[in-house]
């Protein structure tokens, strides 16, 4: 399927934020799987873990990035790559939300602390 029509809206929803599916495995990807995440400013990010490497491009807002231990800032245009196995945790700073387009490879799984790995649902 060489062209997958974007949703009309975010696919899955988590305090604060939206994720929208576009290219995965349940949506005709066998390789890559793309989503667009919209965070809003003030939502408590959740550190965790992946089992694959994943890249972030900011599309709008301003991301403030917490990866190893370090602080980061990201603008818009700027990509964020994230190692496997590396904590990390993603929030908008600033007062506009934060808009990202995620890659990761089919397959990449993220892990909670203390928790089993797991593939999000906006990858699947």
């Amino acid at each position: 399927m060489p062209v997958i029509t974007a949703p009309p809206a975010a696919t899955h929803h988590l305090p604060g934020a939206a994720f929208t599916a576009l290219a995965s495995p349940s949506r005709g990807s066998s390789e890559t799987s793309v989503w667009q995440v919209e965070i809003e400013p003030g939502t408590d990010a959740q550190p965790h873990t992946l089992t694959r490497e994943e890249v972030f491009v900011v599309l709008a807002g301003r991301a403030d990035v917490l990866l190893d231990g370090r602080r980061l800032e990201a603008g818009r245009g700027d990509a964020i790559v994230v190692p496997p196995g590396v904590p990390f945790a993603l929030t908008a700073s600033g007062d506009e939300p934060l808009r990202a387009l995620c890659c990761m490879p089919v397959g990449g799984r993220a892990v909670l602390p203390g928790g089993e790995p797991f593939t999000p649902p906006w990858a699947q």
